[in-house]
């Protein structure tokens, strides 16, 4: 099974991702991953990608597809894979699905996790770290996990919120890319929605995000089967 994943920060991608990658046993893929471990190792590609990271640029669609295309083709991704992270961009999505096809790895699935951006902003926001244990879910804006005021719901530990959490800006331009239709990683979602429209081996799977999280995984073990 070879699925792409889709969703916003915020939405709860990771947690459904990792019971994606339980019930098929196969590999969750994080794009970022990839180029750090890359990086860490010294490969050639890793090399050429720490030299535009380290000045400040976007590592160019040459040198990042055929990383995570050797990502992909790694001996544990024999029965599938699940990508989470890209494409980010229509043309990445392009070039993606290109890349693809010429290596015969033809995708099963494209699932979208579809949630309002305020209600992925407050999310984001909301969420808070028990002291005790960060597992412990605590999240101000979700009355299944609201928090015993400024204590943890689970087990009375204090909390704290993470700063990136907090920087509405840089929220804001992550969301800015998510939730492009005409360029961004929305667009590189419909891109493949498109195809399976026209191609009945490509599944394009829709998960409503707001609900809890079991509610979402019940919705999603439905439609995968």
């Amino acid at each position: 099974m070879r699925i792409l994943f889709f969703g916003p920060n915020g939405s709860g991608k990771g947690t459904q991702g990792s019971i994606v990658k339980d019930k098929y046993n196969i590999p969750h893929i994080e794009s970022g991953a990839i180029f750090r471990e890359n990086i860490s190792k010294g490969t050639e590609i890793g090399k050429k990608a720490k030299e535009y990271i380290d000045r400040g640029d976007l590592v160019p669609d040459e040198i990042t597809i055929p990383m995570i295309l050797g990502r992909l083709q790694a001996d544990d991704c024999a029965n599938g894979w699940l990508l989470d992270g890209f494409p980010r961009s229509k043309e990445q999505a392009v070039k993606l699905d290109e890349a693809l096809k010429e290596a015969n790895m033809a995708l099963d699935v494209v699932i979208e996790m579809i949630l309002d951006r305020q209600i992925a902003k407050n999310r984001i926001m909301g969420r808070r770290l028990c002291e005790n244990d960060n597992n412990h879910p605590n999240n101000i804006f979700i009355d299944a996990i609201k928090p015993d005021g400024d204590k943890c719901r689970v087990c009375g530990g204090a909390l704290s919120a993470r700063s990136d959490d907090q920087d509405e800006d840089a929220i804001d331009k992550r969301h800015n890319i998510y939730y492009d239709t005409d360029t961004g990683t929305l667009a590189s979602a419909y891109y493949f929605k498109a195809i399976a429209e026209k191609d009945g081996s490509l599944k394009y799977v829709t998960l409503n995000g707001e609900p809890s999280v079991p509610e979402v995984t019940e919705e999603l073990v439905g439609k995968l089967g």
